[in-house]
Order: structure tokens, then sequence, then C-alpha cells
């Protein structure tokens, strides 16, 4: 019997009405990997989804140390980038692998991997160079060796087609959203909070066409930052927004925080550690200091920047054109309960609810969509929207490694 080419491999899993996924992605939070084993029927906006597994895999600190080495331009080295760019290959594969195993299948079994990847750097506005505008990205983790450890075909690489197109390459997942959420009768905004915020805006009984999505900000990003430094290492983030929750916001000092020219910029836009990372929280911090901020005022200061950062962007770039019904809320940060509550608190006439109140899984929302877009990618249909990206038309984004 001829054995299966890797053509023929590739047009089976084409021709399947029915796929298992696996989903990979590492948020701008760099603590783990999110790994999601989904079963996709059909393809385009008639794709079904169901969520089999979840699982986060945490990085061990060091890890994560030469992840946060490799934000910052100074310490980036193209030695340090090469090298791991091939070690978070092996951890993705080997998550995967683990993913795979704890649901009682073989690789054998799973068509696809989708993989994100782990953003480092992304320059989402045009720098004019050598008589080119120049929009550009850059996520690793190998995908390479991830179809190698596996044995199993890897879609990742999503963000820079749309890139290439002249968009900014985010947020990916409105494609998804608009597949899964989507309503006759309610307006709704899916706002995510992982270490960046972003929401996506679907009009009641629209078309894709209508869908419009954009980073409204920082998320758990700069809180975590903050609780990092207050605790001397001791904390990474804020459980439950319980220091936050000891605090109380100085409004001084938020009104500063909510001048940063971002959150002027209109929509499509995106954002990053390259705008709220380090060097942010480093003159957060001078000036606090100089406020004389106590610390759980400044936790629940910075939780507040998130909060209104989201619901100044809906004032100011949703509810002009659209009235919104509901907002599901989530990320890592519809787990904080102050953040969630000075949101709904925030937005009165809105109905505010998680990720977890409709029966979905906040932490395995972003792995469940490159699943999904991995699915499409060997479709062949485009699963970027431009009206989300700012990109000139729709594309097929992802690199497929056989």
């Amino acid at each position: 019997m001829r054995e299966e080419s890797a053509m023929d491999r590739l047009l089976r899993i084409y021709n399947k009405e029915e796929r298992l996924v696996v989903g990979l992605m590492s948020g701008t939070s760099a603590d783990g990997i999110d790994a999601a084993l989904v079963k996709v029927k059909g393809r385009g906006l008639d794709t079904k989804v169901e969520l089999l597994e979840f699982e986060k895999f945490p990085y061990e600190e060091e890890v994560q140390k030469k992840i946060f080495e490799l934000f910052d331009p100074h310490t980036g080295t193209v030695e340090k980038i090469c090298h791991m760019n091939f070690l978070l290959g092996e951890l993705f594969a080997e998550a995967a692998l683990k993913l795979i195993k704890k649901v009682g299948f073989a690789p054998k079994d799973i068509d696809l991997i989708g993989s994100h990847g782990q953003t480092i750097y992304h320059i989402p506005d045009f720098i004019e160079d050598m008589g080119y505008k120049v929009r550009s990205t850059l996520q690793i983790g190998e995908p390479a060796v991830i179809a190698e450890r596996t044995g199993i075909v890897t879609v990742a690489d999503f963000r820079v087609r749309d890139v290439a197109a002249g968009g900014q390459g985010a947020p990916l997942v409105p494609y998804t959203e608009y597949i899964l959420y989507r309503s006759p009768n309610e307006t709704i905004a899916l706002q995510n909070i992982g270490g960046i915020g972003n929401v996506t805006v679907l009009p009641k009984g629209g078309s894709i066409e209508d869908v419009i999505a954009f980073d409204t900000g920082p998320g758990n990003m700069v809180i975590d930052e903050v609780v990092k430094r207050i605790t001397h290492g001791e904390m990474k983030f804020d459980k439950d927004g319980e220091l936050a929750s000891y605090g109380k916001v100085n409004e001084e000092f938020l009104a500063e925080l909510l001048k940063d020219e971002f959150f002027e910029i209109k929509p499509p836009k995106t954002t990053g550690r390259e705008h709220f990372g380090k060097n942010y929280v480093d003159n957060l911090m001078k000036r606090a200091s100089y406020l004389e901020i106590d610390k759980y005022d400044l936790v629940a200061t910075v939780t507040a920047l998130t909060a209104y950062s989201v619901v100044r962007s809906y004032e100011k770039f949703i509810f002009p054109y659209y009235k919104v019904d509901k907002v599901v809320i989530g990320g890592g940060g519809s787990f904080n309960k102050t953040l969630v509550q000075m949101i709904k608190k925030l937005l009165p006439q809105v109905r505010v609810i998680t990720q977890e109140d409709i029966g979905f899984n906040s932490d395995a929302k972003e792995a469940v969509a490159f699943a999904i877009l991995a699915s499409e990618t060997i479709n062949g249909n485009f699963n970027n929207i431009p009206k989300a990206t700012g990109a000139k038309h729709p594309v097929v984004m992802g690199k497929i490694s056989l």
C-alpha cells in the first residue's frame, strides 16, 4: 500500500466535514500556554464548534524570564530570539501532546494544530523606510518544531498575512467570534481582557462585514506589573481583584493616565507591550511615588484604568453607532471581581456578564479561536476581518507546516 504523501494528507484533511483540532495560545502576559482540543464541524460561517478539553500549562519561572527579555530591545538579542523560537516550539508541542494524552487520544487521531505562538514585538504603525511604508509583527514558537514533534499538520503565524495586506495584524479573533456568538436579536460586545483589552461588536442580525473590533487599551498587563513590583515578585497578579478591593481609586492620577494618546486614536487600532509595558509602568510608578499613593490605592487606580479605558472606548467609538444589549467579558480579567464590578458600575444601562455566565470558558476562548482559524486556513477561507484590522482586503491567514 502506497504511503500517504504530504499533499494526500492535506487533501484528506481538507475533505473532512469534522476535524479534531488543538488550538494553542500564549498571550501578552506570557504566563503559559493555553491548549484547547476542539471538534470543528463544517466550514465558513456555518462552522460549529465543541470544546472537548482545555488546560493551561504555566511556564516555569526561568522560561517566563527569558520571554520577557525578548520584549525589551536592549535585552532581546538576535541570538536569544533565535534560541527561544525553537525552545518555545518544543514547549508548544509538549503542551499539545499532553492535552491529547489527557483526553485519551493519540496524535494520529488529531487532524490539525493551530498555534498563535508568542508575540515578542509588534509595530502596528507604518514606518517609512527605503521608500516603503512598513508595518511589522513577530511571533515565535517555531511551527516546524511543533509539526515535527507531534506528527500533526500545524498552522501558525497568522498575523503576518494580515499585516502584509496593510492591516495591523490584530485583533484576530473577531472572525471566530462572529461564528460563535452572533445573534439575530441582540447587539453583543465581546470584551476580552488579557494582557491587552480588545472588543468585538456583533450588531444584531448583522453580516460579517458589519463587525467592528479594536484594542481598548491595557487589560491585565499594567495591573500585573504593578502587583509584581509592590509585592517584590511574591504575587504575579491580583487574584480575584482582592488587592484592588482594599484600596481607593486616586481620581487625580486616574485622570492623568486616561490622557494617554492611545485612547484618542480612532479604530482600527491595536497596541501591546511596546506601549503599555515596562517603560510605561516605570513612569507610572515614579509618578505614583511622587503623589505618595498608597500601594492598595495604586492597584485600585490601575484597575480603574482598565475599566475606564474599556468603557470610554465604547462611549467614543461604539455607542454613537450601536445600542449594545449585552457585554460579555472573557480572558483572565473576567476573574478579577473588582474589575468586573467597576465595568458593571460604569455601564448601568447594559447587561454585563462573563463567558462563564453563558457556559463558555474565559481562559479557553483564544485557544479555541486559533483552532477555528487553523481549520479555516485549510479550507482556504478568508479568516481576517479587514474592518477590524485595517487590512486592504480579506486574506487567508496562517502558514502550514506539513
